[in-house]
């Protein structure tokens, strides 16, 4: 917890130090958002991975406090209920794929994936540039954010004890059988984007955004076999908002 108290203090430091400086706003929109979302999981001793796909949706809070010289601050805050895990590369010393001995088709290579659902809550802090009210702005945004475990799910065709045709190069399988032991989660996330305003309509988002886990889902004592075990996700969203509170301002363009 006191790495994530210190994410939260520097993501609103910025906006601490301009206060009273730039040019005051009172600006509240709400909105939802969804997007795709790749995952995996940062495994010591190595677990061999590629993306695992999964979906993002939910609410977003947006209140913009001030414009510091050409600088739109903002903070945001979302609660979106996304689909994460890992997906395992499961291949031999010659990087190929792993089959039964009873395979004669080669029909089946094994494979495994874990799908794990959270709600997460990040909170961010948001400097943009360009337009607010009609045109296009940029932007970049990052801040602390937590997890709430809800499910898993795992599709496999691992079958302990059945003959294999070749041998696996990574022998780490113990996380194959361990259910998710720390149900909290919490991290980083970072990322930027351009959003599109219309009169009368609303904001319309696309952004990229990435999520550094600081927890691990495994125990991780001197007795477990993990040492680390936290989740890095790529995420690519859209994003509509509509305003509920706008500053009265003719020079707000």
């Amino acid at each position: 917890m006191k790495y994530l108290l210190s994410l939260c203090l520097l993501a609103f430091l910025p906006f601490t130090a301009m206060a009273q400086v730039g040019e005051y706003r009172t600006d509240l929109a709400i909105g939802g958002s969804a997007g795709y979302v790749m995952s995996n999981v940062g495994f010591v001793p190595d677990v061999p991975q590629g993306l695992l796909p999964g979906y993002t949706a939910g609410l977003t809070v947006r209140y913009t406090c001030e414009k510091y010289f050409s600088s739109i601050c903002s903070i945001l805050g979302e609660v979106n209920v996304i689909q994460t895990g890992w997906k395992e590369d499961i291949r031999d010393a010659d990087n190929n794929p792993i089959y039964y001995a009873d395979d004669i088709a080669k029909a089946s290579p094994l494979s495994y994936e874990r799908k794990v659902t959270y709600v997460q809550i990040p909170f961010l802090a948001r400097l943009g540039w360009g337009r607010e009210r009609k045109g296009l702005q940029a932007f970049i945004q990052a801040g602390p954010q937590i997890g709430v475990y809800l499910s898993e799910s795992t599709k496999t065709n691992v079958m302990l004890g059945r003959e294999l045709a070749n041998k696996r190069a990574s022998q780490v399988i113990a996380q194959d059988t361990l259910a998710v032991q720390n149900k909290f989660d919490y991290g980083i996330a970072a990322g930027g984007g351009i959003e599109l305003s219309i009169p009368k309509v609303g904001h319309f988002i696309l952004e990229g955004r990435y999520y550094y886990g600081l927890g691990n889902i495994f125990k991780n004592s001197k007795s477990d076999y993990f040492g680390k075990s936290n989740y890095g996700q790529i995420i690519i969203k859209a994003t509509y908002l509509f305003d509920i509170v706008r500053t009265r301002n003719p020079k707000i363009k």
